[in-house]
């Protein structure tokens, strides 16, 4: 026959109620203050929902005991199984709540660091780089350690242990030539990320293709191209081809405009008027400008190469397209004549050209 005492179950109720109730004022309590503390609001955004799992599973936890389902063996055993359960649970929630508290503490400080221009800004990438994947790298032996210590909290899983150290040797072998890619791939994620060679944010010309790097994982890179697209590449990649990096010294690009003209263009003029536009427009950072003629054609044009300094990537973009535009619009608007024309010359018109040459 079984015992249980009528009171348990609302002692049990009460302490699960409470726990939450108290999680949701702090939650409150926090949601206020984060208007003022950044910490806080983060620690709102990453943990309510882990907080409310570790206070469900902690509380119950500790006000279910072995006799609360009765005094009969089946009925105790029952209750042996739901506290392994629940110890299974708070080991996760615990370290749910141990990640998402962590990864908090680190949004401060990279929040700060996405503020920071200039040429500080390489250095902010940088960091900015590191502690994402290391905090990744943490959260992933964290996740680790947890399910140690989830699967030795069965007892068959700890019999086997002995068994299972004898062959560590072998099963490590075998899964470390599995796994050679993806360790190759965490190593290489590391070694960008120390070797200060590739940052978040950075612009990179990778398979003739421009973008900046939006996402550096332990495993791929996640580069945003200048139309939107996404082109997802292993990270090992990038320790094994040569890539083109616009910001690694700096964040500072020069912007670089052609134009191809007829030999009638003013170039001393044409000159004049850019540096006048480049002073009035804003994306221009006031430090580097030029414009020369860089090559004659074989088609009989002429080149020019205009060529002027931004303080990022996205402001050297628009400056060209808007560069290009001006120097089109002057040309045809203020001299016509020196806009792109090929000549043939033909027979006729050299009988005419050698008629109308003046006589010695």
């Amino acid at each position: 026959m079984s015992v249980q005492s009528p009171a348990d179950w609302p002692v049990l109720a009460i302490s699960v109620a409470g726990s939450l109730l108290l999680v949701e004022l702090l939650r409150r309590v926090l949601s206020r203050i984060g208007r003022k503390w950044a910490l806080a609001r983060h620690l709102v955004e990453r943990c309510t929902w882990a907080a409310f799992a570790v206070a469900f599973v902690v509380a119950f936890n500790l006000a279910f005991g072995p006799g609360i389902l009765g005094q009969a063996p089946a009925e105790r055993s029952t209750a042996s199984t739901v506290e392994l359960v629940l110890g299974v649970l708070t080991i996760g929630a615990v370290t749910w709540l141990l990640i998402q508290a962590t990864y908090a503490l680190t949004d401060v400080v990279l929040d700060r660091l996405v503020l920071i221009e200039g040429e500080r800004n390489r250095r902010a990438r940088r960091i900015m780089t590191q502690i994402a994947l290391v905090r990744r790298v943490a959260a992933a032996v964290v996740i680790v350690v947890a399910v140690g210590a989830m699967l030795f909290s069965f007892p068959g899983v700890r019999a086997l242990g002995a068994g299972l150290l004898a062959s560590a040797g072998i099963a490590g072998a075998v899964v470390g030539i599995a796994a050679q890619p993806t360790i190759g791939n965490v190593l290489a994620g590391l070694q960008l990320a120390f070797s200060d060679a590739l940052r978040l944010d950075d612009v990179v010309v990778v398979e003739d293709e421009w973008g900046r790097i939006e996402e550096l994982t332990l495993t791929f890179v996640v580069l945003r191209l200048w139309d939107e697209r996404r082109l997802v590449l292993p990270v090992s990649y990038f320790t094994q081809t040569p890539f083109e990096n616009w910001t690694r010294h700096g964040s500072r690009v020069l912007a670089v405009v052609f134009l191809r003209v007829d030999w009638s263009v003013p170039v001393r003029e044409l000159r004049e008027a850019l540096y006048d536009y480049l002073r009035r427009n804003p994306l221009w950072d006031q430090t580097d400008w030029t414009l020369q003629v860089t090559d004659v054609l074989p088609n009989g044009l002429v080149e020019l190469r205009a060529l002027m300094s931004a303080a990022d990537s996205p402001s050297s973009w628009d400056l060209k397209c808007d560069v290009r535009e001006f120097l089109v619009e002057y040309v045809r608007v203020n001299h016509p004549e020196s806009l792109p024309r090929f000549r043939v010359e033909t027979p006729e018109s050299r009988a005419a050209a050698a008629r109308e040459a003046p006589r010695p």
